[in-house]
């Protein structure tokens, strides 16, 4: 929202569902919002992805025996993790930080950054859906990990001890309880993991909801506008340059998802955030659909049914911004399906769908002040979780610009761990 001087109070770049997480609380707070998308509203990598509210998430991807796995799957096109062969120093760079922290410390470690985050959003997020009655197909469901293979379930039995030291809530389940609690699952089940703390929403019309809730709070929305430089004087960016104007602002908020670092570096910041790609099929819901999201240990495939339909997703895929279905990976979710569920897909499918997440190499969001902008605010990074992550990312921006007390500390989440 601008002043009579043409100045808007605050502009966050990006409309997609931290941009839009990051409206509501400021605008609840009493400030003035404008967002510009270059597309249009909600319509980012949040659209596609299965809808978990997930605090179980908190353990990160990088952990002992991932590089040694992720070497072994370079060359498997279907792969649950995959990196495709090619000449990318920024990705290499990337991969070198990541193996570091594939240790026992740094898993414990960033754990406990990130539980709490997960744990406060989890219940934000279920208060803002009853507080603005948001028609997303909310529902306290838990999920749960189930597996085929008697080692993997045996190797896991310690996790439901360890992350109950971060706060977390895990039961081991045995093959019957499976069944009993999720009827979709077939024979071959030998066990599983109930995260009870865990929810499920439809994450296209959660953020289309919001959506609509912020332009009632009063924002401002430019759509189909696209970013092309910036005006900064010394240590501050006086506006943002687009293809319909500039926008000038006493605060910005840089909510650009994967697509951070490309404009991050016309003002010399170097966020290093590679875009995951993810996939996903959304069918019309089968008549034996599950009744809890599932995560299907082996083959890393989540499934998720609504009354409006049901999806099979995920994969992680570092082949830069290829802008292509990837048909081999697509099949491999269809296959994955097929070997734990009665009814592994829909009758009809409605899309095919891929997105890039925004993986930062140690696991956690960017969130805070810039060190090089005095006026700049990071919102970013948020890697597989950002559906998740988005009521306490909203919360925490809102407060620093506020210059509020923070209700978690932002401390290891600074710009600063990385110089930006």
């Amino acid at each position: 929202m601008a002043t009579k001087s043409g100045k808007h109070d605050v502009l966050i770049l990006g409309g997609g569902i931290i941009g839009l997480a990051c409206a509501y609380y400021l605008l609840r707070a009493g400030r003035g919002v404008t967002i510009i998308e270059q597309n249009a509203l909600a319509s980012g990598s949040s659209h596609g992805n299965c809808g978990t509210i997930t605090p179980s998430h908190a353990p990160p991807l990088a952990q002992p025996g991932m590089i040694v796995k992720a070497l072994r799957w370079m060359l498997t096109p279907d792969a649950p993790f995959r990196v495709a062969p090619r000449l990318d120093l920024e990705l290499f760079a990337w991969m070198l930080h990541f193996a570091r922290r594939c240790n026992w410390r740094d898993w414990r470690t960033v754990t406990a950054i990130k539980a709490p985050l997960l744990l406060r959003s989890r219940g934000l997020i279920g208060a803002l859906i009853r507080d603005e009655k948001l028609e997303c197909e909310f529902a306290e469901s838990g999920t749960l990990y189930v597996h085929r293979d008697a080692a993997a379930f045996d190797a896991a039995s310690a996790l439901p001890q360890t992350l109950a030291e971060f706060g977390l809530e895990m039961r081991a389940l045995s093959a019957a309880q499976c069944r009993e609690l999720e009827p979709a699952l077939n024979e071959s089940i030998v066990g599983g993991y109930l995260n009870p703390g865990d929810a499920r929403l439809r994450p296209d019309r959660y953020a289309a909801e919001l959506a609509r809730v912020v332009k009632a709070l009063g924002a401002d929305v430019a759509e189909s506008t696209r970013i092309t430089g910036f005006r900064s004087d010394r240590d501050r960016i006086e506006a943002v340059v687009t293809d319909r104007g500039e926008f000038a602002a006493d605060e910005i908020v840089f909510a650009l998802g994967a697509w951070s670092p490309a404009l991050a570096r016309q003002l010399d910041l170097r966020i290093p955030i590679q875009p995951g790609k993810g996939y996903s099929i959304t069918y019309a819901r089968p008549q034996k659909a599950p009744r809890i999201p599932l995560t299907l240990k082996e083959r890393a495939v989540c499934v998720t049914a609504w009354e409006s339909g049901y999806r099979l997703g995920s994969t992680m895929e570092f082949a830069g911004y290829d802008m292509t279905l990837n048909r081999a990976r697509l099949d491999a979710l269809k296959r994955g399906a097929a070997e734990y569920l009665i009814e592994p897909e829909g009758p009809q499918v409605v899309e095919e769908w891929y997105g890039w997440r925004p993986m930062t190499y140690d696991d956690l969001p960017i969130l805070g002040r810039s060190t090089k902008w005095k006026n700049l605010m990071l919102a970013t990074g948020h890697g597989m979780l950002g559906v998740t992550m988005s009521a306490v990312t909203g919360e925490l921006i809102a407060q620093v610009i506020g210059q509020r007390e923070t209700a978690l500390d932002v401390t290891p989440l600074s710009p600063a761990r990385f110089g930006c």
